[in-house]
């Protein structure tokens, strides 16, 4: 596929009559991705807990999917609100059903449920953590994803060429180093090995299946703990200096408006992505013209001890 703009603004069209599903769009990445598949002309139903009659246990009621939809819609796509808890089996089962009915088919699935940053205990052993809270993040970052899966790719499989997205943080190659917490580091490599097997399973059926990770994300959760906000987020690298390398939402959103839109994204199936990977193979940026590699930062100059600064990486 050819490198897109610079900017990484999509061509007018480019998923025009494609149908995506983007389970746990609420905000964040999950927002993202669905807006920049509807700024190249998909039809994106968006799911999630928070609505504007009902705030789901990470209590952040000014993020709704409702607003989710209406950005997809202004951004040139269709934005469909499904309210959906993708640990209720019934309710994913009527999501999709719904899709079906209304559709007849599905092209994406972006798994990007999670919810459980509030439950990590960081630097704490297994025995000493808070065993209810562990477990629940078993329950928001793999299960979610199982079960969306299983009730989703029946319909996706019905056309070759489908795309999911396991979403999840950090590489495989970056998550071989401990995660500070037992639960958290389970919960979060096990999409690699979701998309690793799912890519097997589609195969026949010309699917691909990838796990995908942004950087240091500058979600609104992290705007607020740093008390600054998308404009003026360089003001935090105070308080935290590798946040200097931090990347807004829209750089994972524009790569995976990417690989939908690549005819040959086969060639990914089953690998561990990253956005600031995918920003590099396809030629977009971030929001302010950069291309940051948070990863290769880290390796090279946090653990690597590589005399360097954010802005080599940048």
């Amino acid at each position: 596929m050819k490198a897109q703009a610079a900017t990484g603004q999509a061509a007018a069209g480019e998923l025009a009559g494609r149908v995506a599903l983007v389970a746990g769009a609420t905000r964040g990445a999950g927002r993202a991705m669905a807006v920049e598949l509807g700024r190249a002309g998909a039809l994106v139903y968006v799911t999630g807990r928070t609505t504007r009659e009902r705030v789901s246990e990470v209590g952040r009621p000014t993020e709704t999917i409702e607003q989710t939809a209406e950005l997809v819609t202004a951004a040139g796509g269709k934005g469909i609100a499904v309210p959906t808890d993708h640990l209720e089996p019934a309710q994913v089962k009527a999501l999709i059903e719904r899709i079906d009915r209304e559709q007849g088919r599905l092209d994406v699935l972006v798994n990007s449920v999670w919810g459980g940053d509030r439950l990590i205990e960081f630097d704490t052993r297994l025995w000493d953590l808070d065993l209810d809270n562990a477990l629940r993040m078993f329950r928001l970052g793999i299960d979610t994803h199982v079960i969306t899966s299983h009730f989703a790719l029946p319909l996706l499989i019905r056309r070759p060429g489908g795309l999911v997205v396991e979403v999840t943080d950090g590489t495989a190659a970056f998550n071989r180093r401990y995660r500070g917490s037992l639960c958290f580091d389970l919960t979060k490599n096990a999409p690699h090995r979701i998309a690793f097997g799912l890519a097997a399973e589609l195969t026949e059926h010309g699917g691909t299946a990838v796990s995908l990770t942004p950087g240091f994300l500058r979600s609104e959760e992290m705007l607020d703990h740093f008390g600054v906000t998308e404009e003026t987020w360089r003001e935090a690298v105070a308080q935290e200096p590798h946040f200097a390398i931090a990347e807004s939402p829209a750089l994972i959103g524009r790569g995976v408006r990417a690989l939908a839109a690549d005819p040959e994204r086969a060639r990914w199936t089953g690998q561990s992505l990253s956005s600031g990977q995918l920003a590099k193979e396809y030629g977009f940026t971030d929001t302010d013209g950069s291309r940051p590699d948070c990863f290769g930062y880290f390796e090279d100059v946090v653990f690597g001890g590589k005399q360097a600064t954010a802005a080599d990486y940048r």
